[in-house]
């Protein structure tokens, strides 16, 4: 056997084991992705996206969702090609971010309901859109909203929040995140550390929320601090804190809040995400594959990246790239990538969820007429309990 051969040979095992080594790196960063699209249907370039990526989950908007039926087959379509169970998400919160009236009906805001200053109808709000979310195929809601409803805000966040006082809020999201467990969905917090004091939309600009530590603490963050064991999820938002970071990094990006006030002095354990990476907010901090390598290096789970197929792909690279090249962020990454896959697995069992198969059907026409009667009656209830307050008044 001449040199070369055995040198070759005695190669092998290295070369398998950093094959090996590279494999498990890119099925740990999907799980730490979870993608947008366009289309209401699978096409060939989602489907390879789908299949080359297995991203942790998928997220649908109002582009993506025509009638019950087809959003049913879109979703069982894309857990079909990801080898693992998604979080199949969607932005539900009723009112201006209703995703869903297209499909099944309308659903009233949370200021409308919270007016009624019942929390039997707060927890109602949260089952009638569970059950809805849950009927279409989703096991995942990216609500409530717990930003305060302070006049900074009112032109941006308007009905999607429902008090000033951030124990009323508790009491709002409590119930809702009570009703949507109820229907088998998951719920989110957002958008830490709060959003009531800014006067900027962060889709499309970066807030400065110039408010001192003592107020966040004792205002904003306050939700986050007595539901910290009951948000499956808690997204964080593109907004800058001077007064807590010294500069005007996005809370989504800094380490400062997502590790350290978030995930230690607050003590969350459940999964921290992204609000989505293509948002004008982060940009103005950093392009959309950095930012998703920062998010996690500051203690983030989950980058929500919610359009465009080169920003998914780029980001997935970036952070393979950024893996490779640093150690000290390959660790970080892989205490993510567990924790996704150990939250997964607890949360989704907790609301009794199971991959669709090929077989599964879309809700029936006398389901999808209850749940779209449903919604109608539990508005009128809303409407005139609210109604019937103002006359007491």
């Amino acid at each position: 056997m001449s040199a070369e051969i055995v040198s070759r040979w005695n190669s092998l095992p290295i070369v398998m084991e950093r094959t090996k080594a590279i494999s498990n790196l890119r099925k740990q960063v999907s799980q730490l992705l979870i993608m947008g699209f366009d289309g209401t249907e699978m096409s060939s370039r989602l489907s390879s996206l789908l299949t080359r990526l297995q991203p942790g989950g998928v997220i649908l908007f109002a582009r993506n969702i025509t009638s019950a039926a087809q959003t049913h087959e879109l979703l069982k379509d894309c857990q079909a090609l990801v080898s693992t169970p998604m979080f199949l998400c969607v932005d539900m919160e009723g009112g201006r971010v209703d995703r869903l009236k297209n499909a099944v009906g309308p659903s009233p805001s949370a200021a409308d309901v919270f007016a009624t200053d019942d929390p039997k109808l707060f927890r109602k709000h949260g089952k009638v859109i569970g059950e809805s979310c849950r009927a279409l195929g989703f096991n995942t809601d990216f609500a409530p909203t717990v930003d305060l409803a302070l006049e900074a805000s009112r032109s941006v966040m308007s009905s999607r929040a429902v008090s000033a006082d951030p124990k009323e809020t508790v009491v709002y999201a409590r119930q809702f995140l009570r009703g949507l467990h109820e229907a088998g969905v998951l719920g989110s917090g957002k958008h830490f550390p709060g959003l009531g004091e800014a006067n900027l939309d962060t889709h499309h600009e970066l807030p400065n929320v110039k408010k001192s530590w003592k107020k966040l603490w004792k205002e904003d963050l306050y939700p986050y601090r007595v539901l910290r064991r009951e948000f499956p999820f808690v997204m964080v938002a593109h907004a800058a804190y001077p007064a807590v970071t010294k500069d005007s990094t996005p809370a989504s990006i800094s380490k400062k809040w997502v590790n350290d006030i978030l995930r230690k002095k607050i003590g969350y354990r459940g999964l921290i995400i992204s609000d989505d990476l293509e948002m004008g907010g982060v940009l103005q901090a950093a392009s959309i594959e950095h930012a998703a390598v920062e998010h996690i290096r500051a203690g983030g789970d989950l980058c929500l990246i919610c359009h465009e197929e080169d920003h998914i792909t780029g980001s997935y690279e970036t952070l393979i790239h950024e893996a490779e090249r640093d150690r000290k962020f390959a660790q970080r990454l892989t205490e993510s990538a567990k924790r996704v896959q150990t939250q997964k697995r607890k949360l989704l069992a907790s609301v009794r969820w199971r991959a669709p198969g090929a077989d599964a059907r879309p809700p029936s026409t006398p389901k999808l007429e209850r749940l779209s009667r449903q919604l109608w009656e539990f508005s009128e209830q809303v409407r005139l309990q609210t109604i019937g307050r103002k006359e007491q008044e």
